[in-house]
């Protein structure tokens, strides 16, 4: 039952701060970060409303979309990193690919999807500090999009960042009005609607969705301290 009052309060607090920037809680898409969780875990999530999961794994999150297949409803995301190795298994088993970063992997990404006849969904991940190894720098990104424009079965519908960790969410902030602009930038520039901004997690997620988040991955504050 912890993991259903965790839920509640998470849509609570989108809910309130929605209303507080003027946006529909609808357009906000409560993603819960399963990695490391067992399927129990997920399926009590999935019973307590949640049908957006996020994983960071490949092989990880193939065997919990094997073992929960029953629920038709669930929408699997692969939020972490992808070695072009794996983006075969990725296209077969995930909704949604939130972590392209590099022509090579978008090539990749590309070619088993039409392989199998699918439109794979993807997001440009932004790296904006050091410390992360994944993400294509800012100064990259206009020409992965319009290289990932070229393809035929790769479609890229928004943008994701890990922004660096801070103790109070408002120092994150700037991060998040950085990759909305961005966004923006590329929408203008392409002509182009890009409707999701997958950023915001579970100590920053409220200041994401004031700045436009229209996915946020949120793992702690549903399941607790990872183990």
């Amino acid at each position: 039952m912890e993991i259903c009052r965790n839920v509640e309060e998470i849509l609570e607090r989108i809910y309130r701060t929605c209303l507080k920037v003027g946006r529909d809680p609808k357009d906000v898409i409560l993603l819960a970060a399963s990695k490391t969780q067992p399927p129990e875990k997920v399926t009590q999530a999935y019973k307590c409303g949640i049908r957006y999961f996020g994983e960071n794994k490949v092989q990880e999150g193939i065997q919990k979309i094997e073992t929960l297949k029953e629920y038709k409803d669930i929408h699997w995301h692969l939020i972490g990193g992808l070695q072009t190795n794996k983006a075969k298994y990725a296209v077969k088993y995930f909704e949604v690919i939130h972590s392209v970063d590099r022509e090579e992997l978008a090539r990749e990404i590309d070619n088993r999807a039409f392989k199998i006849g699918k439109i794979q969904e993807c997001f440009i991940e932004v790296n904006f500090g050091e410390e992360s190894k994944y993400g294509v720098k800012e100064e990259n990104l206009n020409k992965l999009f319009e290289y990932c424009l070229s393809l035929r079965n790769i479609k890229i519908t928004g943008l994701m960042a890990i922004p660096p960790y801070f103790e109070d969410p408002e120092d994150v902030r700037p991060y998040f009005i950085k990759l909305r602009k961005l966004k923006e930038e590329l929408e203008k520039m392409y002509n182009i609607k890009l409707p999701h901004l997958s950023m915001g997690m579970s100590h920053d997620f409220e200041v994401a969705i004031e700045e436009g988040a229209t996915i946020v991955r949120v793992g702690t504050a549903i399941f607790g301290e990872r183990k």
